[in-house]
């Protein structure tokens, strides 16, 4: 999946997030310091770096630093104590990515971060291998997506909240990282909240921020998102999974500009260009009371809907261009290139995950791929969705013959290491394992 060097001069932790990220598939390494970290970076190529703020040697502050200044397309996200939450926000306005707060305690969001940071360095690889402007990064294929890029373009000039609509995939948050870096805004930071992804009161807090002693484990004052985008965009992914009383803080944020921290009488001013993005039918959701029509309303000034990829089939040998030259600058290949039959076979999936899923299946297939050229072969495709979209079971049998050969070539081609070949094969060590034990491979 990805090469990634974790910095902490705290052994226990470091490993933790070392063994979170290798069962996510990551090839991942460790240094106990600084300068180890810095040396490191300097003998291998990796793509994220996950790193402390205070260490020995070199502190995290001035490794990205350096590290920014001689390796630009690295990502970095830096890990942070309760106390250190402005030296976090120094640390985003010198590049890097994010930040998670320490002691890290899920492993999901981790590796959530870690993968919207794969996605941002995808987005620019794509940007530098075609030489192309900031002010133009999407190209997602044509003519279906002409109108949406149109309407993108168009947006990205005004300060209107924009709600982009779409299946999981559909690159939703690639779209508002592409108005964000269009607008006025560009120069200020793009910060994103998952709603889905915490619970109700801490992403309230996640969102808002809060004051020391507003909660139990409250031992610090935290900036929020919302505090952290200042001057930039705030992007809601998932917001449609905000909870009733969550919505309601929300709507208020938006119709006063102005907010508060959990615990806190400060009033602060929201100078932020909101986009939002969801996979719900939030119509729908008013009519069930789930969503306030209110806040909808609020949301959707400028709503710009994502077709998913079955609807735009004719798209697709443009975009397997454009994912191909991106695939083959992360894997150091020097071209990529597919056959008119892989092509034939990757029109007839349904592609449920979307862009995302068919981006993972060229990479595959590139791995597996001895040289430019990629094969029907080399294709492994799981169709899933409506029984009436599934393979007849005699091609069921056949993706199972293919996935299995896969696994075998790649354990073959790394000497039966696992953890290499859950990489090459872009799925997660333990799916490797269950794939190991379903098809009794020794």
């Amino acid at each position: 999946m990805a090469t990634i060097l974790v910095a902490d001069d705290e052994e226990g932790l470091r490993s933790f997030v070392a063994e979170a990220l290798e069962l996510a598939g990551h090839d991942v390494d460790q240094a106990p310091d600084g300068n180890m970290a810095y040396a490191m970076l300097n003998r291998r190529s990796y793509q994220v770096l996950v790193t402390d703020l205070k260490m020995p040697g070199l502190d995290g502050i001035t490794l990205l630093s350096k590290i920014k200044a001689e390796q630009p397309e690295i990502e970095v996200l830096v890990m942070t104590a309760f106390g250190s939450v402005n030296t976090a926000v120094e640390a985003m306005k010198l590049g890097a990515f994010d930040y998670v707060q320490k002691p890290v305690e899920s492993p999901a969001e981790l590796r959530l971060l870690v993968d919207r940071a794969l996605e941002r360095r995808s987005l620019l690889t794509f940007r530098a291998a075609r030489e192309a402007p900031v002010a133009t990064p999407l190209t997602w294929g044509a003519p279906a997506m002409a109108p949406v890029l149109d309407a993108l373009d168009k947006v990205a000039r005004t300060n209107a909240t924009v709600l982009l609509v779409g299946e999981s995939g559909t690159g939703k948050e690639v779209a508002a990282r592409a108005i964000h870096d269009r607008s006025d805004r560009h120069a200020g930071p793009f910060v994103a909240v998952n709603c889905a992804a915490l619970s109700e009161n801490l992403l309230e807090s996640e969102l808002f921020g809060h004051e020391k002693g507003s909660f139990t484990g409250a031992h610090q004052r935290r900036r929020g998102r919302l505090e952290l985008a200042q001057g930039g965009t705030l992007f809601l992914d998932e917001v449609g999974e905000l909870k009733p009383d969550l919505q309601a803080k929300l709507l208020r944020v938006l119709q006063e500009k102005t907010y508060e921290r959990v615990g806190g009488a400060q009033t602060l001013d929201a100078d932020v260009r909101w986009i939002a993005a969801t996979n719900r039918d939030l119509i729908q959701a008013i009519e069930e009371g789930r969503f306030r029509e209110d806040l909808y309303h609020r949301l959707a000034v400028f709503p710009i809907r994502l077709p998913p990829l079955r609807d735009r089939v004719e798209d697709l040998p443009e975009l397997v261009k454009v994912l191909l030259v991106g695939i083959a600058a992360e894997l150091g290949r020097g071209r990529l290139e597919l056959d008119e039959a892989a092509l034939a076979r990757l029109a007839q999936a349904s592609w449920p995950g979307n862009v995302r899923e068919l981006k993972n299946a060229l990479e595959r297939a590139a791995i597996l791929a001895d040289g430019e050229q990629i094969r029907e072969r080399h294709l492994w495709i799981e169709e899933r969705g409506t029984p009436s979209a599934r393979p007849a079971t005699g091609a069921i049998r056949s993706l199972d013959a293919m996935e299995r050969d896969a696994i075998v070539a790649a354990l073959d081609q790394v000497d039966g290491n696992r953890k290499k070949a859950a990489e090459l094969l872009g799925i997660g060590l333990r799916t490797l394992y269950d794939k190991i034990k379903r098809y009794d491979l020794k």
